[in-house]
């Protein structure tokens, strides 16, 4: 799939949230400027939240509601060599069973929180963005992209 601005990421996001329940898991994947972010915002939207920025420096955001969505930026973590100990702080096995969690940077270390998981990579070698996913488990087999 092929994003060409960030109104399509944000867009691709909202359609995605629209499928998110209790207990599902986002991974996202690619350099930093690629759009995880602005993806995170439209699944954000779709949940009915309207201020959904980078957890960057905080690592974890929790936005509160019907549905609440945990929003993770574990590039930090990745810096200091202990992403697993440090996920683990978290308590995001716990915690993302009554919410969406998406995490940015959701590599190895954050598979391991589940065993049915949606992975999306974002490729910004180009103009425009190339959108590829996994989706692993039998929860994401109707998924519409």
């Amino acid at each position: 799939m092929k994003i060409a601005s960030a109104q399509e990421m944000f867009d691709l996001g909202k359609s995605i949230g629209a499928q998110l329940r209790a207990g599902d898991l986002v991974l996202l994947n690619g350099p930093l400027g690629a759009g995880k972010t602005v993806l995170v915002q439209g699944i954000g939207a779709a949940l009915g939240f309207t201020e959904v920025t980078s957890p960057t420096f905080v690592i974890s955001r929790i936005h509160k509601g019907p549905l609440p969505l945990i929003h993770v930026d574990t590039y930090r973590l990745l810096e200091s060599g202990k992403a697993a100990l440090y996920l683990d702080d978290l308590d995001l096995d716990t915690a993302g069973e009554s919410a969406v969690t998406v995490i940015e940077w959701g590599g190895a270390e954050s598979a391991r929180l589940s065993e049915e998981r949606l992975e999306i990579d974002i490729d910004r070698s180009d103009e425009e963005r190339a959108i590829t996913w996994r989706a692993i488990g039998a929860r994401w087999a109707e998924l519409q992209l």
